[in-house]
C-alpha cells in the first residue's frame, strides 16, 4: 500500500461537510458586520517581519510567527494577526481615505502554537475595526457588535459573556504602587498569564520580573475589585449605551481583561464561554490609538478586534446553534442518463435548468439508472429528473421525489418554471 502524506501539523482538512459550517459562519459574520455599515477588505498574507516587531510584542514576534527568508534574505512572515497590516494599509492612503473609516475581514492566519482543542496553527479570523473616533460610544458600537453576533447565531448571555476593562485605569493604579509606567508592559503581561498559571507559579514569575511582595498583594487586590470600573469616565459610558441599547446583559467588567499585545491603549475586551467546557476566549480587541503612527503614519485613533473560528466553532456546535440544514447538497435536482442514445439530451436539459438558476447535479456517464437514484438518495437529492425514449417522444420529462416517492410527468417547456416554484416553496429559496 501506498503511504498516506498526512497534513502537517496543526493544520486542517475542510472536507464539505466542515466547510459547510465554515462558510454559515462567514455568512454571520458578514450579516452583522454589513448591519452596521462596515465593508469588506483583505490584505497580503505575508509581512516583513518588522511590521509586527514594531508593536504586537517579542512573543508574537519571536515564538508564534511563521518567519523564513525570501530570496533575497530579507526576512518575512506568513501574517499572525491583521491589526498591523491594517494600520499599514490606512497609512499609505491616509490623506485619501474617508473618515470614520468601518472595515471587516474573514481570513487566514498562522501562528506556530501548540496544537491543541481550541487552537491550531492555521486558522481563520474575523477583523473588525473602527477608525477615526475617539470616543466611549466608539468602544460600544464594537463590543455591542459582539453581542449581536451571539445573539445571531443563537448564543445567550448565560452561555458566552463580554469582559470589559480600561488600560489607562490599570496604569493609573498601577502607579498608586509604585510601577512606574516603562514596567507597566511587563506588569500587563504578566496579568494576561494570571489565568494560565498556578497561583504559586504566578507569584514566583512576578518576583522573577522585578515585583516585591507589596507590588504584588497590590495587583491582586486590583484584580478582584470587580467596581473598579467606577473609576473609570470611559467605561461608566460604555456600560451606560450598553445599557441604553439593550445589551448590557452579554457585558460584565473584568479587571482581568488586560490582552496581551503591546499596541492596546485603554478599553480592551474578551468574550469567553461561560456555561460550557471551552476555557479559551471567543475573540478579543480593544483601543489602539498609537499603531497607525509607529506604521510610519500620522496618530489617528482606533478600535476593533478579532475573532477565530476555531474556538467558537466548538462552541457552537457544544450548544447545538450549528443548523443541521447547512450540511444538505447545493444541488436539489438530478438529472439521470437512461442510456447512451439520451445522454446528450439529459445533459442538455442539466445545462437549462442551470441557466434557469436552479442548481442541478447531473450524471454524465451511461450506469444503471437504480444506482444514481441510490446516489441521488445517499447525497439526499429530494428530486430526480429521469428523460428515457419515452420522454424524450413526447417532449416531456418525469420528475420522481424521493421523499415521498411520487413522480408527474411533465412538459419540458414547463419543467424549469415549475421546478423553480416547487423549490421555491419547500426550501424558501
Amino acid at each position: 500500500m501506498k503511504k498516506i502524506i498526512y497534513p502537517i501539523k496543526g493544520t486542517r482538512d475542510f472536507y464539505p461537510e466542515i466547510k459547510a459550517v465554515h462558510t454559515w459562519l462567514y455568512s454571520k459574520v458578514r450579516k452583522v458586520s454589513e448591519s452596521y455599515g462596515y465593508q469588506e477588505y483583505e490584505g497580503p498574507y505575508l509581512e516583513s517581519i518588522d511590521l509586527y516587531a514594531a508593536k504586537s510584542g517579542e512573543e508574537l514576534v519571536k515564538e508564534q510567527s511563521f518567519v523564513f527568508p525570501d530570496r533575497s534574505g530579507e526576512l518575512i512572515t506568513l501574517r499572525p494577526e491583521l491589526t498591523p497590516t491594517l494600520a499599514r494599509m490606512v497609512a499609505q492612503r491616509q490623506k485619501q481615505l474617508i473618515y470614520p473609516l468601518r472595515w471587516w475581514s474573514f481570513g487566514p492566519f498562522w501562528r506556530y502554537e501548540k496544537p491543541q482543542k481550541g487552537r491550531s496553527r492555521e486558522f481563520f479570523q474575523w477583523n473588525i475595526d473602527l477608525i477615526g473616533l475617539n470616543s466611549p460610544q466608539a468602544d460600544t458600537e464594537l463590543i455591542a457588535i459582539v453581542a449581536n453576533f451571539f445573539k445571531e447565531v443563537g448564543l445567550t448571555p448565560h452561555q458566552v459573556k463580554i469582559f470589559v476593562n480600561d488600560r489607562k485605569l490599570m496604569e493609573t493604579e498601577l502607579n498608586s504602587l509604585g510601577i512606574a509606567n516603562n514596567d507597566q508592559p511587563t506588569v500587563f503581561r504578566l496579568i494576561d498569564r494570571r489565568e494560565k498559571m498556578a497561583e504559586g507559579d504566578w507569584v514566583q514569575y512576578a518576583m522573577d520580573e522585578g515585583l516585591n511582595q507589596s507590588q504584588i498583594n497590590g495587583i491582586i487586590a486590583l484584580l478582584e475589585n470587580k467596581g473598579l470600573w467606577k473609576k473609570s469616565s470611559n467605561l461608566e459610558q460604555i456600560f451606560e449605551t450598553l445599557q441604553a441599547v439593550n445589551l448590557m446583559s452579554f457585558v460584565e467588567y473584568d479587571p482581568n481583561i488586560i490582552r496581551g499585545l503591546d499596541y492596546y491603549t485603554s478599553t480592551v475586551f474578551e468574550a469567553k464561554d461561560i456555561g460550557g467546557n471551552v476555557r479559551r476566549s471567543i475573540l478579543g480587541g480593544g483601543r489602539y490609538d498609537n499603531l497607525l503612527a509607529d506604521v510610519g503614519g500620522e496618530p489617528l485613533p482606533a478600535v476593533g478586534f478579532a475573532m477565530g473560528d476555531v474556538v467558537i466553532s466548538l462552541i457552537l456546535e457544544n450548544y447545538g446553534c450549528i443548523p443541521p440544514q447547512i450540511f444538505q447538497p447545493p444541488a436539489k435536482v438530478l438529472v439521470t442518463t437512461f442510456s447512451a442514445e439520451t445522454l446528450l439530451a439529459s445533459l442538455s436539459l442539466a445545462e437549462d435548468l442551470r441557466e434557469h438558476g436552479i442548481n442541478t447535479f447531473s450524471y454524465p456517464e451511461t450506469t444503471n439508472l437504480n444506482k444514481q437514484l441510490k446516489f441521488a438518495d445517499r447525497m439526499k437529492i429530494p428530486y430526480v429528473i429521469i428523460l428515457g425514449p419515452d420522454e424524450i417522444a413526447q417532449n416531456s420529462c418525469t420528475v420522481k421525489c424521493l421523499v415521498d416517492g411520487k413522480q408527474e410527468r411533465i412538459p419540458i417547456e414547463e419543467i424549469s418554471g415549475k421546478l423553480s416554484r416547487i423549490l421555491a416553496d419547500e426550501f424558501n429559496l
